[in-house]
């Protein structure tokens, strides 16, 4: 990891920008801020070009001959191909709207990670290219060539955006910043300029069907080592199958939730819901993760990670398919999957066997966010709930970008924190939902050698965590993304001390009292249940 200066050197930001025009301020590759090269291993098991031995930090980046005409080939093919794109290239009035909207230019005050200007490294070369006011009047209009310099300002910058969107939902123009970060990253994929946080998650999901890289039996074990857990907690066997044909629901979650903490007590938390409920559903070792890396790389690798959760629905002859707290997962389905993959008509239209719903919304994806489908369940009174177990956590909601800007996942995950937990408080206004702001590590950017960027971006997200901690004793950030609850404790750690990260049915798996349960003496963590005539006070604020 990147040495990290102390959080009070770090929220020294200075946004004054330098003397220098922006065409005319090269990149300074300072460790702590950028992301190691994509090693030549997964390039080749992706089949992307120009796999090679490089770094960022040297001045020859082992470009094929004739880089600049790939790129601006890849360039003309998008634009064509992209009317968005093509849109996005001519509309912007640079009206500054998105200039401080961005997490990663509040925290750090560099002007390039102004969401404007970042499109402008790209912009700029689309103008001296595809446009006669640019081939005739250059730098005059905003126009440049492309050179190396430019090639890596572009890999440095694209690089740190998390393609959260927040700028997005401020344009009057209504440009999505995130797809010109997609095109740029598609185009430096085109020479072999990729980071290997985002490409070796790509190969594993590729190669084995889940971004660690897991084999089946590792899957399997993994979720063992959790049912066991849930039975000295609670006294109940849960009794998960895998790979199960004539299931009627298959289930997908990011396999961070597999593995790692917090997301671990979030995976007990399903698995003691589907068996409180008889849920006829089944896990699949081969689409082991729901999440899709391929949203930060291209189009067609986001396709083809998408599609194996496809396959293994048809595979197995399931009716729908249920998904799990994941962010990009959602963006994917949500706003891809039509055109990417689907219509899935070979699947039926979601209905829950419990409550008798039908999620109309998800008619085409015939997919179903576990926020949905629990608040559902509650909303019915099909849960027996003990929000009391929950007494110690004051609760604040983090909301992940995805699920929220992409797909509008709003009010589901608040309605369930309210009745499983007693003490409830939202952020700022403009700090949630719409308006969230990112961790600070989306985008394929949860690297450890770029700490003091993920840093810098989170600190928006970090203040506002901070300010219902000191208000209203808030020491529980829940979110719905398994990014989120990787990148966030560290986040948390730095900014704001005594703030724990959790999911959701984290929250729910404390609060479910299960059929035929032992006398519960602890949390999913192994810790005391607190006494409710002795916590803290506090009423819910909506």
């Amino acid at each position: 990891m990147a040495f990290v200066p102390k959080p009070d050197e770090l929220a020294r930001i200075g946004h004054k920008p330098p003397r220098t025009g922006w065409m005319d301020t090269p990149v300074d590759f300072r460790r702590g801020t950028w992301c190691y090269a994509a090693k030549p291993k997964n390039l080749q098991a992706l089949e992307l070009p120009n796999p090679r031995e490089w770094s960022p930090e040297r001045a020859d980046w082992k470009l094929p001959a004739n880089w600049q005409e790939i790129i601006l080939e890849g360039l003309r093919e998008r634009l064509q191909r992209f009317r968005s794109l093509q849109i996005f290239m001519d509309i912007c009035v640079r009206c500054g709207a998105c200039a401080d909207k961005c997490h990663y230019f509040i925290g750090s005050g560099d002007p390039k990670n102004m969401p404007v200007l970042r499109a402008e490294l790209l912009r700029s070369v689309y103008r001296k290219n595809f446009t006669t006011a640019g081939k005739i009047l250059g730098k005059m209009v905003g126009a440049r060539d492309l050179s190396e310099d430019v090639l890596k300002e572009w890999f440095y910058y694209f690089f740190q955006c998390s393609e959260c969107r927040r700028c997005s939902v401020f344009c009057p123009y209504g440009i999505d910043t995130a797809e010109i970060t997609m095109i740029a990253r598609e185009l430096l994929n085109l020479v072999g300029c990729n980071i290997d946080w985002v490409a070796a998650p790509v190969a594993n999901c590729f190669r084995t069907g889940n971004h660690l890289g897991l084999q089946p039996h590792a899957i399997k074990d993994m979720i063992e080592f959790a049912v066991e857990d849930i039975e000295k907690i609670t006294g109940v066997k849960v009794e998960p199958t895998f790979n199960r044909k004539g299931a009627e629901i298959l289930f997908v979650t990011p396999s961070g939730d597999l593995f790692a903490d917090p997301g671990t007590y979030t995976l007990m938390g399903y698995l003691m819901l589907f068996h409180e409920l008889g849920l006829d559903y089944t896990w699949s070792t081969y689409a082991s993760d729901g999440g899709n890396f391929g949203l930060f790389t291209s189009h067609e690798m986001m396709k083809r990670l998408n599609a194996k959760i496809y396959a293994e629905a048809r595979r197995l002859g399931v009716k729908w398919i249920l998904g799990g707290e994941c962010g990009h997962m959602w963006r994917v389905i949500n706003q891809y999957m039509d055109t990417l993959n689907g219509p899935a008509d070979f699947l039926e239209e979601p209905v829950s066997p419990i409550t008798g719903t039908r999620f109309e919304h998800a008619r085409t994806t015939k997919m179903v966010h576990i926020t949905e489908f629990t608040a559902d369940l509650i909303e019915q009174n099909k849960l027996n709930l003990a929000p009391e177990r929950n007494e110690h956590c004051r609760v604040t909601f983090h909301d992940s970008c995805n699920p929220s800007r992409s797909m509008g996942l709003l009010e589901e995950p608040r309605y369930i924190l309210k009745k499983v937990c007693r003490h409830f408080y939202e952020m700022p206004e403009n700090t949630i939902r719409e308006q969230t702001f990112c961790c600070g590590s989306g985008g394929g950017l949860n690297a450890d050698e770029n700490m003091e960027m993920r840093l810098r971006g989170g600190l928006p997200r970090a203040n506002a965590v901070r300010y219902v901690h000191e208000k209203h004793g808030v020491n529980t950030l829940a979110c719905i993304c398994a990014i989120d609850r990787a990148a966030l404790p560290p986040l948390m750690d730095y900014w704001v001390p005594g703030v724990e990260v959790s999911g959701v049915h984290e929250l729910v798996g404390n609060a479910l009292v299960m059929k035929g349960e032992k006398k519960r003496t602890s949390d999913l963590r192994g810790r005391p249940l607190p006494d409710p005539h002795t916590a803290f006070g506090g009423a819910i604020e909506e």
